[in-house]
């Protein structure tokens, strides 16, 4: 058989595509990638075994998927789906609708964790935990090889059954891991059918030739007779899947049973366990077993129907102590499911041998074998815990086992490499190639598994590569390296990249530093850790190398190449033609040019490495003097600071709030020193427009005003000007970037109108000192006594933003309306937010960006899930409507009581209108500025109504109630209650974050994609126009509606979003939002928000119904008549250009059309604004 070096994903799809007719399919990490591949092998042609294409048809949602899976069942057709976690519960309906008409299919599942005090989108068993009961058959893959020979095992073992099959496999751990694999090919696959399968579930198709009814309504006479029925056909899967499994052994040489067992033939001590953990146990077995341990394991395959048969054929007579591990919790249960099932079948067989349950691995929490050896230790201990917990410190219940000895089991001869890397750099790209090369090249088997930060492009990545002679069956990340690379100089003070590595290991680094300026810069730790292992160390520049050559931040084919040089895994010289071969195939469609650059990237990796001759001096490094301690709250600096130095796994279950609650305002803390480059002020040219603050995504760089006195210590380097306006005489002005919080993305430079720049990019190794003390000085200057006008652009600059330094995409085309959203109006907001890049940037673990004025008010965030946010937030203010107009009640019988008058003109400002924000406020500050007296003084109901309103203060201000998301919630899986909401005509705030694709999940393609678009799910160009999302909402007639662009009229949407707030009603504004996922460059996404709209492509308008009261026509199209080259500007994306090259037969039809949808548009809008 061949061998490919391929992930879990791949490998699954391989054989759904091969046995389907249809996919229907929605995209949720981490299974996308499946549903990805089905596509673009369809657009290219590929045929499955019945020689056609799968015909891939993406819904909007996985409610949707379901259902359209089970409607091509119905008529005949063999359909799957891929999904994971609450896109896998989104389908449970029909599930139970598929099985229990026994329709044979296969849904393949990267096992996810399900959301509860928080999201995460890591590997767990709780998704697939939560659909046992179903009637779906279940088998587990503990591998890439596996996710490939158990999805045929479940292919065939459906049809010949007719029971559905749910295929799952753990989420990253496999379905993101490469590994060197034999290929199953599908002239192979096709000799194993059962056609006579597959030509009877056709004919059970649904047809009116030969029309039948199903999916009746029964009564309780005969449903309970009718669901027992089906007995026969369950009863009949366990001796079917070990059937098939042997057809499958026979044709491939790996043999699975479905449960299987792996130890010595007389074990004491048996773990139970299925998914990838598995693979780690059986190299600690072997570990344990050269040590004289009598230890084994049983593997699940099988896990519907639990098959009590097979599982006692395997169980050792000789066991005397069982461990079932779960990776899953079940709250209140008297154990998890597998323990349960296990108890259940030794309980009825019995068998009195003592079983323990334990739980592992939540959210892909590491299971490492040290961790594994504790659990064989507990079994044999005087006291041995049941419903243990492995991996973590369990401080508060005490249910964690202690890992008392940390031990390496992974066989000889396998080389460690570790590589840290910055996000959109190209190191995990990188490395993902180096892995084929050598996987694919060579008879050394190879595996690679990414671990990322919380970040969008600019957090961490830690590439894990382990290379070997045999399979590799390590299922953890590497604690012990040959080989570490640190691919971003700033890396070496925040974390110990170092920790781990091996005795005389290889340390590659880059940094623009000589041996001199190493001894400042690397921490005393760094070189003791150099020089007492006797590291060989290597130094280059990769990024003076990639700026000389022209390829930006990419460094990673100059790094691949200096790896490949001196990590001695496979020859220099194979590898570097190897990665030049890699080049051609990739880069060659785009030009020679492209293709030289990368060769130049090459040959300087490999010549420009230097290996630093350190001294031996470097092992009695001392620690520098620490720092004066910097005032930080509690939960920065044993939380936050824990978890940003890659530590998070030692914090105790202490350390957190049991309904997952965090505290705002902690993003200002990390301080990440991400950027290359930064914006430097020129004083002398500045126009003082602030529009670099406005466009900023990031906050980092911001106006100032001071007084004379406030300056009186400023920083020398603190240069001010005399502020220009009438608001503002005889205070003073700068413009001041946070050096340590910019991203780097040079949009505030690019879009800087004065005459000679005002703001230069510079080095920020040159600059981060003075302007880090600079922003420090900045930030604490007090606030000036001035009005502001929030109404243009210059004014609102003024204002704080209450959303800063988050973790989006340098250039992110998203950021800068959240950040303009709590500038307005921030200190009163409370945001429900759509999963999607929005929650992610702006709500994951360990900092918040939300923060607080000085008042200590700014906006309350919450995310619930992806499809219910618009009803999420419909439910914050029902919840608000109702408190305050209990609130207004009271206060209403309050005017009729003997009060303070002060307290009564309080009152009565407040009743005068509710729903006023200016208003309330006023009035909120004199009602809580009288309390205090009246509550001293007044008595009696009196009284009891005035502690009332003391209580409830915070709800005096007329709160604002925002609903954030991406189009592919507001287009696609949440827009029946997007809808629901806006139609109910309620005072409530939709901002549509419009990508034009789920870039959260890696750029599919949504109902927001224009025709001719190439994106996931739709890889040869989008062949429909976009869903006009605010003339629907315009029907309605009482929607406020916006679309609008921060790169092209500021005014216009500062106009947009105050009126859309101020609005008594429903509003909705949509935001053009370029992205990473558009193939453009990142320091432009403010001048391509400006071509959009000169070209047509986006047209600015807003809707507001108020102006139809007044006699007027209530849509005003703020755009002007396109001028710009539209076929210039898309072709400027090479989500557009890609089509041009891959598909030229059908790209000019595609692009026509998306010229022609953009021109009905625009005339369609035309004709609106003249009525």
């Amino acid at each position: 058989m061949a061998k490919r070096t391929i992930d879990g994903n791949t490998a699954a799809a391989h054989i759904a595509y091969a046995l389907s007719d249809v996919a229907a399919i929605y995209p949720i990490t981490p299974s996308s990638p499946m549903g990805e591949l089905a596509d673009e092998w369809a657009a290219h042609g590929v045929k499955n075994i019945f020689g056609q294409e799968v015909r891939v048809a993406e819904m909007q949602s996985e409610a949707g998927a379901a259902g359209a899976v089970h409607g091509s069942l119905a008529s005949g057709a063999l359909t799957t789906t891929f999904t994971a976690s609450q896109g896998l519960l989104l389908m449970i309906p029909n599930m139970y609708k598929i099985a229990g008409e026994l329709l044979p299919t296969v849904f393949h599942v990267t096992a996810r964790t399900v959301a509860t005090h928080a999201l995460s989108i890591f590997g767990d068993h709780s998704d697939v935990m939560a659909v046992r009961q179903t009637g779906f058959a279940m088998i587990a893959s503990n591998s890439v090889q596996e996710a490939m020979d158990l999805a045929l095992v479940s292919h065939l073992a459906t049809l010949k059954s007719r029971v559905p099959f749910l295929h799952f496999f753990d989420g990253f751990r496999t379905s993101h891991e490469i590994q060197k694999v034999d290929m199953i090919e599908y002239e192979d696959i096709a000799k194993l059918v059962d056609y006579e399968a597959v030509e009877a579930f056709r004919k059970r198709g649904l047809n009116p030739e030969r029309p039948v009814q199903r999916g009746t309504a029964q009564n309780p006479d005969v449903f309970f007779q009718n669901r027992e029925a089906a007995n026969a056909f369950y009863d009949r899967v366990p001796d079917i899947v070990a059937e098939v499994m042997k057809q499958v052994g026979e044709l491939t040489g790996r043999h699975y049973k479905p449960f299987d067992y792996y130890g010595c033939e007389d074990p004491e001590q048996v773990v139970v366990l299925m998914g990838s953990g598995a693979e780690a146990v059986e190299e600690t077995i072997d570990y344990l077993a050269a040590r004289g341990y009598k230890v084994g394991m049983i593997k699940v395959r099988l896990y519907r129907p639990f098959s009590a048969k097979y599982f006692l054929d395997v169980l050792p007579k000789s066991v005397k102590v069982i461990t079932v591990l779960d990776r899953t919790k079940e709250p209140g249960a008297a154990g998890e499911p597998l323990y349960e099932d296990v108890c259940t079948v030794l309980k009825e067989a019995g068998i009195t041998v003592p079983v323990l349950g334990g739980r592992y691995g939540l959210s892909s929490k590491e299971f490492n074998p040290s961790m594994i050896k504790a659990v064989f230790d507990n079994a044999v201990s005087e006291n041995p815990k049941n419903h243990f917990t492995v991996g973590i410190n369990d401080d508060v219940t005490f249910t964690s086992l202690d890992i008392t000895e940390k031990i390496n089991a992974a066989p000889e001869g396998l080389i460690s490499c570790k590589f840290y890397g910055l996000g959109s750099d190209g190191t995990v790209g990188a490395n993902k190639n180096s892995i084929k090369i050598i996987g694919d090249h060579t008879d050394m088997y190879a595996q690679g598994y990414f671990v990322y930060d919380s970040k969008k492009s600019g957090g961490l990545t830690v590439s894990h590569l382990r290379f070997g002679k045999t399979p590799i069956k390590s299922t953890y990340i590497i604690d012990q390296a040959d080989f570490v690379a640190c691919h971003n100089p700033a890396y070496v003070n925040m974390y110990d990249v170092l920790e781990g590595i091996k005795e005389g290991g290889v340390f590659l680094l880059n940094s623009p530093w000589t041996l001199e300026e190493m001894e400042t810069r690397l921490p005393a730790s760094m070189k003791r850790t150099i020089a007492e292992k006797k590291l060989q160390f290597y130094n280059i520049d990769a990024n003076k190398i990639a700026a000389e050559i022209g390829l930006g931040g990419r460094v990673n084919t100059i790094l691949q190449a200096a790896f490949f040089k001196i990590a001695n895994v496979i020859p220099a010289d194979d590898a570097i033609k190897y990665i030049k071969q890699s080049i051609q195939e990739t880069y060659g469609s785009k030009g020679e040019k492209i293709v030289n650059m990368n060769y130049a990237a090459v040959d300087a990796g490999v010549n420009q490495l230097q290996k630093v001759d350190y001294p031996e001096s470097w092992a009695d490094a001392v620690d520098e003097a620490a720092a004066v301690a910097e005032s930080v709250p509690e939960y920065v600096e044993k939380v936050v600071r824990t978890i940003a130095a890659q530590k998070g796994d030692d914090l105790p279950v202490s350390a957190f709030d049991p309904d997952g609650t965090v505290p705002t305002g902690t993003a200002k803390y990390e301080k990440r020193g991400i950027a290359i480059n930064i914006p430097i002020w020129v004083v002398d040219n500045c126009i003082q427009c602030n529009q670099c603050a406005f466009v900023c995504p990031h906050a980092a760089i911001r106006p100032f005003l001071a007084t004379e006195e406030s300056l009186a210590n400023a920083p020398e380097t603190f240069v001010t000007k005399n502020a220009v306006g009438k608001n503002y005489q005889g205070l003073q002005y700068r413009i001041q970037v946070s050096a340590l919080d910019c991203t780097g993305c040079g949009n505030c430079a690019q879009v800087c109108p004065s005459k000679e720049k005002s703001l230069v990019m510079e080095p920020l190794a040159d600059h981060a000192e003075v302007e880090a003390a600079n922003w420090e000085f900045a930030v604490e200057l007090p606030e000036v006594d001035v009005e502001i006008n929030p109404t243009t652009v210059k004014d609102s600059q003024f204002l704080q933003p209450l959303f800063e330094f988050s973790g989006a995409c340098a250039g992110c085309g998203e950021a800068p309306y959240v950040k303009l959203a709590t500038q307005l109006f921030g200190d009163r907001m409370i945001i429900a937010n759509a999963t999607g890049c929005s929650s992610i940037y702006g709500g994951s673990s360990p900092t918040c960006p939300y923060t607080t004025n000085s008042r200590g008010h700014g906006p309350a965030w919450a995310n619930s899930l992806f499809e219910d946010n618009a009803e999420f937030g419909f439910g914050m203010h029902l919840a608000y409507q109702q408190r305050r107009a209990k609130l207004a009640d009271v206060i209403e019988k309050l005017m009729d009581a003997e009060i303070p008058a002060d307290l009564k003109a309080g009152f009565a400002a407040w009743l005068e209108d509710p729903q006023d924000a200016k208003g309330t406020k006023s009035a909120a500050e004199q009602i809580k500025a009288a309390l205090p007296a009246a509550l001293e003084t007044v008595d009696g109901d009196a009284a009891e109504s005035l502690k009332y309103v003391a209580n409830n203060t915070e709800l005096l201000v007329k709160k604002s109630i925002w609903i954030f998301g991406g189009d592919g919630w507001a287009y696609d899986i949440g827009f029946g209650g997007l809808d629901h909401v806006l139609a109910s005509g309620e005072d409530v705030n939709v901002l549509v974050l419009d990508t034009e694709v789920y870039s959260n999940t890696g750029g599919q393609a949504s109902k927001s994609t224009p025709t001719g678009a190439i994106a996931k799910f739709a890889a040869s160009g989008k062949k429909i126009r976009k869903k006009d999302l605010g003339r629907i909402a315009m029907t309605y007639g009482y929607v406020y509606v916006a679309s609008v662009s921060v790169g092209a009229n500021r005014n216009q949407l500062l106009k947009a979003m105050l009126e859309a707030e101020s609005y008594r009603g429903p509003s909705l504004i949509i935001a053009y939002s370029p992205c990473i996922n558009h193939g453009i460059n990142m320091s432009m996404t403010v001048e391509q928000g400006k071509r959009a709209v000169e070209c047509g492509y986006w047209p600015l308008y807003r809707y507001n119904p108020m102006l139809e009261l007044e006699g007027k026509n209530p849509f005003i199209l703020d755009s002007k008549e396109p001028t710009g080259d539209f076929r210039e500007f898309i072709l400027s994306e090479n989500r557009y250009a890609r089509l041009l090259r891959q598909f030229p037969e059908t790209a000019e039809d595609l692009l026509t059309r998306a010229e022609q949808d953009a021109k009905r548009r625009w005339e369609l809008y035309k004709r609106m604004a003249e009525m």
